[in-house]
């Protein structure tokens, strides 16, 4: 595939005095060290903000003080917090879309970061720029024509036809990207934390874009930037796709057959084939490896090692631990016979709510494949057990029947049980490796995705804590066995 990416005329764009003077972000710093950690996206929840670095500023439409339109300024900041738990926690970059008016209308009103004292934008308001439907439409005409713009390379795959004039809108969700509708017809993702390099949720559709998957959206246009000092290859800033707007994603799937008390196995299994879909295209598109006993014992390790500093951030774990490390051990000593587990690109963050199913013909399609956005980017991109997808698709299962109006009664675990089944048997089906098959892996990898619940709720949503303690619980309990629902393989695997 290729990408069509004409050079511009810009007005030199990034050389305009707001972009490049010396008190833009100084004048800013107050606002946003206020505004930023009170987003949904922000990473360094509990931690305040001591500083701000100013990787880069596009000018994508004047901000003149003189002008009465709307300005919209670009920005790649990096934050400095107090107290950091570890080095590389001090060096969190995100990607900023401030609009800028002289007043706001009442509608933008809650969008309204602040008026800056002094600087060049001194006494004009400065907000949130993804909330302005005007200032949206400008960012889908920049994909629509696409060029340099300042510090910004806009591109589009070659053919894709980007209709004019679309109205777009921010989906009303609470995640840690931002996404916008325009029309019926596209959305478009921008990503908040930004690390160097292609970003997965590029990456891998383009990959399956090419192998022909028709599983997954084909990425349309995006945009991407090279500030200095963040390495060779340009960092993905946003990514244009098909928006599935008769799809319904899996997560409110699964509350409402919760909710009415309705089978949800054939659909589960139908969303195994689909998994399985996509990960053999990827193991035929991209460089897959074999994990032997060196690989395993550093992904175990890796596992302790979170499982430790969850502990320690969330001490209710602390019973748990012990049992816990069982199954990291476990996936250790797998190799020591001297198997080998393929590894290969994976989704890295699967869940019900990665899902779409359409309500015409009920064909599941995978999105979001940008993966945890906590783990680093290379740990991201690095070939790994499919298994892994499956063991979070699971956790997910576990989530809904907990989560549901039934709370987790006897009929919502069972429920769950049946359903995490379905979908395993549906894996197989379409030529996944059957999950049950590799008992240690699965475990495994289950296991370290509740610890990894556990830390997000904690940090983030307190309120769904008792959802992964529960099954920390459960997989405690079930030490030295493969998990499923109860903690043991169904009878039919057994």
């Amino acid at each position: 595939m290729s990408d069509t990416a004409p050079t511009r005329a810009t007005g030199n764009t990034a050389d305009r005095p707001l972009a490049s003077a010396p008190d833009l972000l100084p004048s800013l710093a107050p606002l946003l060290a206020d505004w930023v950690p009170r987003q949904r996206w922000f990473a360094g929840k509990g931690r305040r903000i001591t500083g701000l670095t100013l990787l880069s500023a596009t000018e994508l439409l004047p901000c003149a003080a003189d002008g009465d339109g709307p300005g919209l300024l670009q920005l790649l900041v990096r934050t400095r917090q107090s107290a950091p738990p570890s080095p590389a926690a001090d060096s969190d970059c995100y990607q900023l879309l401030l609009g800028v008016r002289p007043a706001l209308p009442p509608q933008l009103t809650p969008a309204l970061i602040g008026r800056p004292a002094g600087g060049p934008l001194r006494g004009r308001a400065v907000y949130d720029a993804l909330r302005d439907g005007r200032l949206c439409g400008l960012l889908l005409e920049r994909l629509r024509l696409p060029g340099r713009f300042g510090a910004l390379h806009f591109r589009r795959e070659a053919g894709a036809d980007i209709p004019a004039g679309l109205p777009g809108r921010p989906l009303a969700v609470e995640q840690s990207n931002t996404s916008l509708v325009f029309g019926d017809t596209f959305i478009l993702k921008v990503f908040r934390q930004i690390t160097p390099g292609i970003n997965p949720d590029l990456e891998l559709p383009r990959a399956l874009a090419d192998a022909k998957c028709p599983r997954v959206p084909a990425p349309v246009a995006w945009y991407e930037a090279r500030p200095a000092g963040t390495g060779d290859e340009p960092t993905t800033l946003g990514v244009l796709q098909p928006y599935l707007p008769d799809a319904s994603d899996g997560w409110q799937l699964a509350l409402a057959a919760l909710a009415f008390r309705t089978d949800f196995t054939p659909a589960a299994r139908a969303l195994g084939h689909a998994t399985a879909e996509v990960h053999t295209a990827l193991a035929q598109t991209l460089p897959t490896a074999e994990l032997g006993r060196p690989q395993l014992e550093s992904i175990a390790a890796g596992m302790s090692e979170r499982l430790d500093v969850t502990v320690r951030a969330v001490p209710a774990l602390e019973p748990y631990r012990t049992r816990l490390r069982t199954a990291f051990d476990a996936l250790a000593a797998v190799g020591h016979d001297g198997r080998c587990w393929a590894a290969q690109r994976i989704h890295g963050d699967l869940h019900l709510g990665q899902t779409l199913c359409s309500a015409g013909n009920g064909r599941w399609s995978l999105i979001d494949f940008e993966g945890e956005p906590a783990r680093p980017l290379a740990e991201r991109r690095r070939p790994q057990p499919a298994v892994r997808d499956v063991a979070a698709m699971l956790r997910s299962f576990d989530y809904a029947a907990r989560s549901g109006p039934s709370g987790g009664d006897a009929w919502s675990l069972e429920w769950a049980r049946r359903t995490r089944d379905a979908y395993c048997r549906g894996y197989a089906e379409a030529g996944g490796l059957d999950p049950w098959s590799a008992p240690e892996l699965l475990r495994a990898y289950e296991t370290d995705k509740a610890v990894y619940e556990v830390l997000y709720e904690a940090r983030h949503r307190p309120d769904w804590l008792p959802v992964p303690m529960a099954a920390v619980r459960r997989l405690a309990a079930g030490a030295g066995r493969p998990a499923d629902g109860g903690g043991a393989l169904p009878p039919h695997h057994r």
